[in-house]
Order: C-alpha cells, then structure tokens, then sequence
C-alpha cells in the first residue's frame, strides 16, 4: 500500500509539472511550436512497439528419428537468444530443400526484418522466378513458420493467438488403424475407441491393399522394374473396401466415424463406383480419389453421391484447387502445409473455405516433423471452418529430438502453451539419426505399368 501511495504521489507531482510547463509555454508563446509538441508528447509503452530485430542466419537440421527424413529450419536473429524453427519436410527429396535453404535462402533472407512475415513469403516466392514446386515450397515454408515461431516468441503469446485466439477446446483427431484382415482391423478400430477416439481411419494393408495380395505380380516373373516395387491388384483393392466398412460398422457400431484414403490409386470411374457403394456405411470422408491429373471428375463424383470428400495431400499451390473449393466440389481441404508454403498460405486457404463451407483436415503423417504438426494444430485452433486433424504419436526418440510434442487426450491433440510454436528441437539428439536419400514410392500394376500415387 505504501508503496502505491508513493507511486501514486510522483504521477500527481509529474501531471502538475507538466501542467505548469504547459501554462508557462502557453503565456510565453510557445506552446503551439512543433518543437514544444514534440518535447511534450510521451509515446505509451502499448504504441511504442518492439525494437527492430533482423534475420542473421537460416540453416537446417536434418534428422529422422523414426525413420523418415525430416527437415527443420533454424532462423536466429539479431537478438542474442532468440530463434524459430520451421518444419521443410520433403520426405522424398530431402537434400533438395537442404540445398535451396542452405545455399539460396541464407543469403535472401540475411538482415531481413523477422516482423514483416507477409514480405518475405511474397518476395521468397517469387525470387526463383518461376513459381514454387515441393521443394522450394517446404523451403519456403520452414523460413515462414519459423518467422511465425518468432513472432509469438516476441509476443509472449502462442502462435494460435496471433492467428486470433482458439475457436474450441483442443483439436479433434483421427487415428489410422489397418490390418491384415477385417478381423484385426476391427479390433484396432476398438482399441482406439477405448482410447476416446470419436473417429477413426481404416485400411487394409497399406494403401490401395499393399501387402494384402499373395500372388506373385507378373512383372517380378519377368524381371521387370526393381524386387522392391511395390505391386496393388486394383480390382481386390476395389472389392474389399466395401467389405472391410461393411464388417468394421457390424463390430464396432455407428457412433464411430469411419475414414478411408484411396490415394489416388484407382481410375476415376472405379473410384466413383466404389464410392456409390460406400454411402450406406457413412463415412465420414474418402480421402483423395482422384490424382491431380483428374481433377475434372470431381463433378461426375459431387453428381453421384453424397459422401463427403477430402482432397488433397499432391497440391503445391491455390491455382490447382481454388476454383474446385469456390464450386463446393470437395468438403475438406487436405494440403500438406509445408507443401504449399507454411502458416501463411495455409491461412489464406482456411479463410477461402470458411466462405465455401470448405473445413480443413491438415495433412500429418509421421513425415511431418512436430514442429509442422504443432503448426497445424494453431492454424486448427484459430480457425472456424476446422475438420478434423491427422494424428501422429511420436516415438521416445522423436519426443527426445524435439522438446515440446504435441499429447493426446481422448482423441483431442493438445499443443504446448509454450509462446510460439511451442516446440525445440535438441541438436545433438537430431545428430544421433542421420537422414537418408532413398525413397520408394513407385507402385506398379500386374504387368508392370506404374500406378499414380
């Protein structure tokens, strides 16, 4: 109480010297000079805003502690102690946005202001001249959500908060579960369930089946293609999806939704047949039927049925889906985020859909890092056109290399409250899983021919 008192005493003596002052200035003519002004104005501390701090360095760090290649950017500053980081996972051509960060963008982004996040998207992504692909996108996007990072940081607040407070509770997940055979799948399906889990994605096999089918492809027979190719039978996968939602809705009820992701693995017509088939078991969305390359279907297929659709993982920039998301002819936006830019694309994006009763269903797998989960799940928390969101459950070695990890909880993911992003990363862990080069994602039909993921 004194203390106040006191307090309270110097601002009444302050507030009469400058009423004083401002009298005398007054009488003597003064006052209405500019350079009296300026003397007497005080700039609160609200108005005064934070001092200028400047990009010093960007850099990588790779690691895959669950075996995944994962890229994580670095951005430090002209303030001692002060950095963010920034999720550039391209899984499959890692060293490729390796090189363009460490080679190209250091040098771009040195002495920038870390404020100005909007500039830098814009001027990174045209600074290539031609227009963004994978790689120069998840580049792109470890610098954004690391400014981002920075951005909290300064504010003290986490990056949810900048992106305008939380919508909701925590962030509704999904869960994989797969298996062999319907038998075991439904029993993962349960187990998840018990786990509060509201909704569940359910495949047999990998996707399209893989690993399913016993038969020997012809093409192995003839020494065609590599031993590792990987072999889908297009017409069993298209027969036992119907029979794996049929038996999993008979075991497990009808208060579990059910998802499924069709990656784009089968012709267009097929994948509309099958989709017709599956509306009696009400999914909660397919995911992915169409590849890129056909895009032109999702009217046949908004024609045909009335299943929800989630689409798509493959896009790089807004140009290939604005107009199918302003036609309303999918239901969730499913970018990858680090694919198309970082925070402040996807952002845009999640804006556009709100007008369209577009929702999002942010793309995480484990080849997103948990720096990039944790950015989907602020944009999730901010958002008002929210889905539903992908679920990862890091590994001991995974949560060790990045302090900070997303938790679950009845089927919600909750984030670190931590300003910023809210998730480090320790080096030297990162140091112990070396990333590799080697990537298989080539898929093949009987005879041979290459399947489009």
């Amino acid at each position: 109480m004194k203390d106040h008192k006191e307090k309270s005493e110097i601002s009444r003596r302050e507030a009469m010297k400058i009423l004083a002052a401002g009298s005398a200035a007054g009488v003597l003519g003064l006052f209405g000079t500019p350079e009296a002004r300026a003397e007497m104005k005080t700039t609160p501390s609200w108005a005064a805003g934070l001092p200028v701090v400047r990009i010093k360095s960007v850099k990588t760090i790779a690691t895959a502690p669950e075996g995944s290649n994962l890229i994580i950017v670095r951005v430090d500053t002209t303030e001692p102690g002060l950095y963010g980081l920034g999720c550039a996972t391209f899984t499959q051509r890692a060293t490729a946005v390796i090189s363009a960060i460490n080679d190209y963008l250091n040098d771009f982004c040195a002495g920038k202001d870390v404020d100005n996040i909007e500039d830098m998207w814009q001027s990174a992504y045209v600074s290539s001249y031609w227009r963004n692909g994978p790689v120069l996108n998840n580049a792109l996007c470890g610098i954004d959500e690391a400014l981002w990072d920075i951005k909290g940081k300064r504010a003290n607040m986490p990056v949810y908060q900048l992106l305008g407070g939380k919508c909701r509770i925590a962030v509704d997940c999904y869960a994989h579960a797969s298996g062999p055979t319907p038998e075991i799948l439904a029993e993962r399906v349960k187990q998840f369930m018990d786990q509060g889990f509201r909704h569940v994605r359910i495949q047999l096999g990998g996707y399209g089946g893989v690993g399913t089918v016993e038969k020997k492809p012809d093409y192995i027979e003839a020494g065609f293609g590599r031993q590792e190719d990987m072999y889908m039978d297009q017409r069993v996968y298209l027969k036992r999806v119907p029979e794996i939602f049929e038996y999993v809705r008979k075991t497990c009820g009808e208060d579990v939704e059910l998802l499924h992701d069709i990656h784009e693995r089968v012709e267009p017509l097929d994948a509309i047949n099958m989709i017709k088939q599956l509306e009696q078991y009400r999914p909660y969305f397919i995911e992915d039927p169409f590849s890129p390359e056909n895009m032109k279907w999702f009217r046949n297929l908004r024609a045909a049925t009335t299943v929800p659709i989630a689409m798509g993982e493959l896009f790089n920039n807004i140009n290939e889906f604005r107009d199918y998301m302003v036609d309303q002819l999918f239901d969730y936006i499913r970018v990858h985020i680090s694919q198309i830019g970082g925070i402040t694309p996807a952002m845009k994006i999640a804006r556009l859909g709100e007008w369209f009763n577009v929702k999002t269903a942010w793309h995480g797998p484990g080849d997103v890092s948990p720096v990039g989960h944790a950015a989907n799940a602020h944009i999730d928390l901010a958002v008002w056109n929210f889905g539903i969101q992908e679920s990862h459950f890091w590994n001991e070695k995974a949560q060790a290399v990045f302090p900070g990890c997303q938790t679950y909880k009845n089927g919600y993911m909750y984030i670190n409250e931590a300003p910023g992003l809210g998730v480090d990363i320790n080096e030297k862990e990162a140091a112990k899983y070396p990333i590799g080069t080697k990537s298989n994602w080539t898929l093949r039909k009987g005879d041979g021919t290459i399947i489009r993921p």
